[in-house]
């Protein structure tokens, strides 16, 4: 009986889930403002991505991160 449970909750997270997917896919931006706004989101999350990368953070100088603290 607390497999026919799980497996009823499973389903129906999994249905919740592909409704939420569809219903997301079809609100689209169509209007040029909305596409600038995304476009600035988009190329806003990248240099993002490039700033704080493992990278980016860690071929910095020791004193240059936030992450070093002075011994007392």
């Amino acid at each position: 009986m607390a497999f026919i449970v799980l497996f009823g909750v499973l389903g129906g997270l999994a249905l919740l889930l592909i409704v939420t997917l569809v219903r997301r896919s079809r609100n689209q931006t169509e209007s040029a403002e909305g596409l600038r706004i995304e476009e600035q989101a988009r190329m806003q999350a990248g240099r993002d991505r490039v700033s704080f990368s493992t990278v980016a953070m860690h071929n910095a100088a020791p004193t240059a991160s936030d992450v070093h603290h002075r011994r007392r």
